[in-house]
């Protein structure tokens, strides 16, 4: 099989236990139990308090990677200490327990909340979601780090020019289901003017 387009085959010995993707599937009284695998040589270089980042994008990640532990772990006690190692990797690039603390507890809710839907209601949020991205403005800005925060703009948006549009919604469409969101463009940086050379050594 070595022979097959230069892909080497590894065997290994039949066991109860294997790594795919980001899980660990282990086999325990006839039944599959998961965990989170992370590889050895994974860095964790999560974004630090000082990255030029819109707010929401590191909160994002808090809330994306709690409710990705919380679905993926099969016991409790599993995901509490995974949630824990993470929070102590983030401690580790520079934030701060009185900043994290927070966003983990309301991460906590989130995937409490969103755990305790049922199949259907997962699907019916998932359509509601997709409906509601037809009724969307885009302000695409480059992103600065003290710029507004954009609830802050998008609280202009809809005190200014929604509640402007109520008696003639032609130009907006109904405003009641009009939401705006925004799109920031990353700061120049090095990258692309080194990612399309090739460097000899």
């Amino acid at each position: 099989m070595d022979r097959w387009h230069g892909l080497r085959w590894k065997c290994e010995t039949p066991s109860a236990s294997v790594n795919f993707m980001d899980l660990t599937i282990t086999i325990v009284n006839g039944k599959l139990e998961t965990t989170l695998y992370e590889k050895a040589m994974n860095l964790y270089l999560y974004l630090p308090p000082h990255s030029s980042h819109p707010r929401g994008v590191f909160t994002g990640l808090i809330f994306g990677q709690v409710l990705r532990i919380r679905r993926l772990c099969s016991h409790k006690q599993d995901a509490d200490g995974k949630i824990l190692e993470f929070f102590h990797r983030l401690l580790a690039r520079g934030h701060t327990q009185e900043a994290l603390g927070p966003i983990f507890d309301k991460a906590e809710e989130n995937a409490e909340a969103y755990l305790q839907l049922s199949p259907e209601e997962r699907e019916a949020l998932k359509l509601q979601k997709s409906r509601d991205a037809h009724n969307q403005v885009f302000l695409h800005l480059q992103y600065h780090p003290y710029d507004p925060q954009s609830r802050e703009i998008q609280h202009i948006w809809r005190e200014e020019i929604l509640h402007q549009q109520t008696e003639n919604s032609t130009l907006w469409g109904p405003s009641h289901y009009l939401y705006s969101h925004f799109r920031y463009s990353r700061n120049c940086d090095v990258g692309p003017e080194f990612s399309d050379h090739i460097f000899f050594l």
